[in-house]
């Protein structure tokens, strides 16, 4: 992010309103290679593919905050291939990190990753460092800190349904796996920070918090998070959950997210009743349905119905609920931008 839009997204955060509002995106590898017109392995694999994607995203929409800027990630493989999952490749697909785990009692062999030396997290930093002093010359800076969350992570390692039903059938294994999951991810925040003084964000990505209903949420997600999110002193704390949101939304201040991208399926005006408007809003366009598979006048429309949806325009930051999809035209990036005011 530049030195400017920091500043906004800070002043956001505090309660400023802008006119227009600002217009953010979470892009990654399933938008922008293909956008960008090369494949996604060759944007893996390529430091400098990386790179030339990021700085044509960023110098072709100069108005948007790109969150969190230059990502250096593998997909779904960045964390689960530290705790020694097979990570299956293809060329033009999203990459898949396989379970380590059968059986949920074997929880207490999984032993804590080293974030400097095990799996893909060293060449997530290596690119980073490889390429910090070009993205500084373009103006910007490297300002979060980046992981999967607990829950998202747990499932990639023991399988999603399998994890879940320990809940009920193996609660104590499941706790010990994610106390281990937590432990590594506040280890890995804390070297990306080292690593880059620019950072003053946390971003975590937990879709499966979404699945949950209160008391479970209370139970396997609150105090891990909690941990989390107030391991670090941070400006800006980023929650991506773009599953239901409902459950977790009441929770985010005690949490201590000042920042939330949310689900399409939740309005505006309810994610502002539900957080006390104490926590900014990213969001909340349908992504697939309106931002990939719809026309630049459904786009324009969404947006235009999503201002009009909420009568207070503090906190939030107008976006696609939930990370930008694949096959996001260039054209209705513009018409959202557009209808933003932009």
């Amino acid at each position: 992010m530049t030195h400017e839009q920091w500043e906004k997204l800070l002043a956001v955060i505090n309660g400023e309103v802008f006119d227009p509002l600002p217009v953010g995106f979470i892009i990654d590898s399933p938008w922008l290679p293909n956008w960008a017109g090369v494949s996604i392995l060759d944007y893996f694999s390529s430091e400098k593919m990386w790179f030339e994607a990021n700085l044509k995203a960023v110098q072709q929409f100069p108005d948007v905050m790109f969150l969190p800027g230059f990502w250096a990630e593998y997909g779904m493989c960045t964390e689960p291939s530290a705790f020694g999952s097979k990570c299956r490749w293809s060329e033009d697909g999203l990459p898949f990190a396989e379970k380590i785990i059968t059986d949920i009692r074997e929880v207490h062999s999984v032993q804590k990753p080293d974030p400097l030396t095990d799996g893909l997290l060293p060449l997530v930093l290596n690119r980073l460092k490889h390429y910090q002093s070009q993205i500084e010359s373009e103006g910007h800076d490297i300002k979060f800190a980046v992981s999967r969350g607990p829950l998202n992570i747990a499932t990639f390692l023991a399988d999603t349904t399998e994890f879940l039903i320990a809940f009920r059938a193996n609660p104590e294994e499941a706790k010990k796996l994610l106390e281990t999951v937590t432990d590594f991810i506040i280890d890995w925040l804390d070297l990306q920070a080292k690593t880059f003084p620019s950072i003053d964000g946390i971003l975590i990505l937990d879709d499966i918090v979404g699945f949950l209903g209160e008391d479970d949420f209370r139970q396997f997600v609150l105090p891990y998070l909690t941990r989390i999110f107030q391991s670090l002193d941070v400006a800006v704390k980023f929650f991506h959950n773009d599953a239901g949101g409902l459950v977790c939304a009441p929770y985010l201040p005690q949490i201590g997210v000042n920042l939330f991208n949310f689900s399409s399926e939740h309005s505006l005006a309810q994610m502002k009743k539900l957080t006390n408007n104490s926590v900014t809003l990213l969001g909340n366009i349908p992504p697939r349905d309106v931002l990939a598979e719809g026309t630049p006048g459904k786009v324009q429309s969404s947006v235009k119905a999503a201002l009009d949806s909420v009568a207070d325009k503090s906190r939030i930051i107008m976006s696609a609920g939930g990370g930008m999809p694949p096959g996001v035209s260039t054209e209705n990036i513009e018409a959202f931008l557009s209808s933003a005011g932009y």
